[in-house]
């Protein structure tokens, strides 16, 4: 991809590098040393959602600022050019050095310190106008970024994400006029259903969905719940159980699956699957950016699977997928970024063969069954 071509997706908000500690025995107490089991460096924030969706083919451009320092260098070239993200709508700047966040992983969940600087120029200024793209994603959490109405105007659809209101006001009809236009929307459980004031994930998408086309609620591990009005679909999906190492970024992950399934066509029930696949696969490795499943990933995945067993069956849409995409291994984060990053073709010792055709796998349903929250109501 050329620099400055027409993208998939584009993507704008604060990169960081993220510091990620993991298997911590406890929470760190005053006094006391801790010794972390593992360690990885990753470019974080809006550079995993860029690199979670250029690992699954998504062409992806991103409008980020980036420290003049070390770090800013590390964080531009493993996405410029380990990953293959267009920043031609980035800017180095001088004098401001890169945030950082450190995660701290113990006991099934985590923690996070920032250190971070406002930029100079903040992300949505720093580009005069927008690529062409067929998706974009908007924070509008606090308010609707300038390039929105543009890019509606031509026909990109519009993914929007919010953050946590730290004010507590959840206001939900200033949250309705930000979304004007916007195709999706995706907040997690939490804030799902304090916007909403419902009590229940499935109740806060039956809220939701008179607001966007698409609206999908998160639930961790709970699943996800999801309906497409321009499709008639609303579905739940399960989360998929992994052995996990590290949640950082896994949202943003899911996030990328499911615009990637969207470009693709798919039925809401295979996007949501898929995107609970991707962010599943994500948690099991030393998370940022750098944790983001490619299709060899899901290929192991899928070629480990039981023949005949439920999840055989669900995700056997990923059977002809899997056919045609570029199976690559990706690299994943390690203890510091004095080590150049870079990635290499996948080979059998780590990645097993594209299917070719495997029997006995039914197609997957065509009417997705009633979502539970709909039976209980």
């Amino acid at each position: 991809m050329q620099a400055g071509e027409p993208v998939d997706l584009f993507v704008t908000g604060t990169v960081f590098l993220d510091l990620i500690f993991t298997g911590l025995p406890a929470a760190p107490v005053g006094g006391r040393e801790v010794l972390a089991e593992g360690m990885g460096a990753s470019p974080g924030g809006a550079a995993t959602l860029a690199v979670a969706a250029s690992r699954l083919g998504v062409r992806s451009g991103l409008a980020a600022a980036f420290g003049s320092d070390v770090y800013g260098d590390y964080c531009w070239a493993a996405l410029a050019e380990d990953e293959g993200v267009d920043l031609s709508w980035s800017r180095r700047l001088p004098g401001w050095h890169s945030p950082v966040t450190v995660s701290l992983s113990y006991d099934d969940d985590r923690a996070m310190i920032t250190h971070a600087h406002p930029p100079p120029l903040e992300p949505d200024h720093l580009f005069s106008d927008v690529p062409q793209a067929r998706a974009c994603l908007a924070d509008i959490s606090s308010s609707r970024p300038p390039w929105v109405d543009r890019v509606v105007a031509r026909g990109s659809l519009v993914f929007a994400d919010v953050g946590w209101d730290a004010t507590g006001r959840w206001d939900a009809a200033a949250l309705r006029e930000r979304l004007e236009g916007c195709h999706a929307f995706v907040p997690n459980a939490a804030e799902a259903m304090a916007y909403t004031g419902t009590t229940h994930p499935g109740a806060a998408l039956e809220v939701l969905r008179d607001w966007v086309p698409l609206a999908v609620v998160t639930d961790g591990s709970g699943g996800a719940y999801a309906a497409d009005d321009l499709t008639g679909e609303t579905v739940w999906v399960p989360g998929l159980k992994v052995p996990a190492v590290d949640p950082t970024g896994a949202g943003d992950v899911f996030l990328a699956a499911l615009i990637a399934g969207t470009l693709r066509g798919w039925r809401l029930l295979q996007r949501i699957r898929f995107a609970n696949l991707a962010a599943a696969l994500s948690v099991r490795d030393l998370s940022g950016a750098l944790a983001s499943p490619g299709w060899a990933d899901v290929c192991d995945w899928w070629t480990d699977l039981e023949r005949g067993s439920h999840l055989a069956r669900d995700y056997a849409f990923l059977e002809s997928v899997l056919e045609t995409v570029e199976h690559r291994m990706f690299a994943r984060a390690v203890p510091t970024i004095g080590f150049a990053g870079g990635h290499h073709d996948h080979d059998s010792a780590r990645h097993g063969p594209r299917p070719t055709g495997r029997a006995g796998f039914p197609p997957p349903p065509q009417e997705p069954a009633a979502p539970p929250w709909q039976d209980a109501e």
